[in-house]
């Protein structure tokens, strides 16, 4: 594992964009050539201005293709590429994006919450330098689950005091799920924020039972 990664230091330097005029048969050739899912939108200067996913593309040549059934036309056959359609049209926007400064822990929350698979890294003034993929995160963690599990274990006891049986602590993928009954709404709030920085956590799902009079459960 990196120790304190940043994402600068696991990022991919070249990244894969098109501009805001780009057509559909050439986003769907970039996705086809470099085998990545999506890409980044950018504007004269490298400024990221959205992102274009192959679930743009496809959805809205679903869409195309139902309104052309309605219409009369042919509801079978191969789906045909949109005509007129830019990376402008289909974009999603504003782009969630991240710089390199940031800890890949904060990477892999935002993609997680945000349900992205990459995120364009992005400088000072917004311009592409770079990607960054759950591959990439993964890479920098490079710990198992029950290794995050026992850390946990072990930021419990020895911060909090408390016996870490009395909590239980399942670990999926770095996706921490913790229940139990803290002695106080503090205690359990201390306890969460603490694991949310265990290195290859990438969420926490509080399912604590607080005490009746200081939350609900």
């Amino acid at each position: 594992m990196i120790v304190n990664a940043r994402v600068g230091d696991v990022m991919t330097r070249y990244a894969v964009a098109v501009g805001r005029g780009a057509s559909f048969q050439d986003m769907a050739a970039q996705l086809s050539r470099f085998r990545v899912s999506a890409f980044p939108v950018v504007d004269d200067d490298g400024t990221v201005i959205g992102v274009v996913s192959e679930t743009d593309m496809l959805t809205r040549q679903a869409v195309d293709l139902a309104r052309e059934a309605l219409a009369g036309g042919r509801a079978g056959g191969e789906l045909r590429e949109p005509d007129g359609l830019t990376a402008g049209d289909l974009m999603s926007q504003p782009a969630v994006t991240i710089t390199p400064g940031e800890s890949v822990e904060h990477a892999a929350r935002l993609m997680y919450n945000c349900r992205v698979r990459r995120l364009p890294v992005v400088d000072a003034d917004g311009r592409l330098v770079g990607i960054i993929s759950r591959a990439d995160v993964l890479a920098a963690f490079d710990r198992t689950d029950e290794e995050i599990g026992e850390d946990i274990g072990q930021v419990i006891s020895r911060e909090f005091g408390p016996d870490p049986r009395q909590f239980t602590v399942t670990v999926r993928s770095g996706v921490v799920t913790l229940q139990g009954s803290p002695e106080t709404a503090t205690l359990g709030r201390g306890i969460v924020h603490k694991i949310r920085h265990v290195p290859g956590v990438v969420a926490v799902r509080d399912r604590l039972c607080y005490p009746p009079d200081q939350a609900a459960c």
